[in-house]
């Protein structure tokens, strides 16, 4: 019921995963990534505990293809599932279960993976894919939503449309980005529009947020209110 795109840029070190379905709120049971270590994707009747237990293999230092397989191990449902995952060495591997609804299936290669599960047909994969490979000097964020939308023109979910996600990492413990659309009418347009404000409102500060070399972040009092105040907020923190 959904297609998603699970990748690494191995230049930054970023992993993300960008998907979208004819479902409600696709980026509450989907997207798992872990700064250092993975991204994966778990769909069709979604298990979620096989994220994280993907990501777990992974920082064992279990090839995708091997955690992916470790994951599945105990689950009764295993038919059902659709798992994919690349890690930091740009390894990526994907399963799908012999019970997915057609049109599944999934391609992968170095850095980055692809798989649907009830979509309008082949092209819409291979379509992602192919916009995926054609846009290697844009941001990664940005390279996927190209992908997305390439796979939409394509038929995407044969339901509908109904909600997108798509979530990025770098170095710290939480996603540098983590945006969802829930519930629209076009949730990639929708999704495109937030990817604009962040870009706009949240990314110029993450530099300033508390991270694992700058435990604290920003401090200094009159730079966060210079800061403020360049954005026309007359503002005064206590002193």
């Amino acid at each position: 019921m959904t297609w998603s795109i699970v990748a690494h840029d191995p230049e930054t070190g970023a992993f993300a995963v960008a998907v979208t379905t004819c479902a409600f709120a696709v980026g509450a049971s989907c997207p798992f990534v872990r700064s250092g270590v993975g991204a994966v994707s778990t769909q069709s009747m979604t298990n979620r505990y096989l994220g994280p237990a993907v990501l777990d293999g992974l920082a064992r230092g279990l090839s995708p293809a091997a955690a992916i397989e470790g994951a599945l191990a105990g689950d009764e449902g295993r038919g059902l599932r659709q798992v994919h995952a690349v890690d930091r060495h740009g390894r990526s591997a994907a399963y799908t279960g012999g019970n997915c609804v057609e049109w599944c299936g999934d391609v992968t290669s170095a850095h980055v993976s692809f798989a649907g599960n009830m979509l309008a047909g082949p092209a819409v994969l291979a379509d992602t894919y192919a916009a995926f490979v054609a846009n290697p000097d844009l941001v990664l964020a940005e390279r996927l939503l190209a992908a997305l939308d390439a796979g939409e023109a394509a038929g995407g979910d044969r339901r509908g449309r109904q909600s997108a996600a798509l979530v990025l990492t770098t170095t710290e413990d939480f996603p540098d980005l983590s945006l969802r659309v829930d519930d629209h009418a076009l949730p990639l347009v929708e999704l495109r529009r937030l990817y604009g404000i962040w870009l706009r409102d949240r990314a110029p500060g993450l530099r300033d947020q508390p991270s694992k070399a700058r435990p604290s972040g920003l401090t200094d009092l009159d730079g966060i209110e210079q800061r403020w105040m360049a954005k026309g907020l007359d503002l005064r923190l206590r002193r």
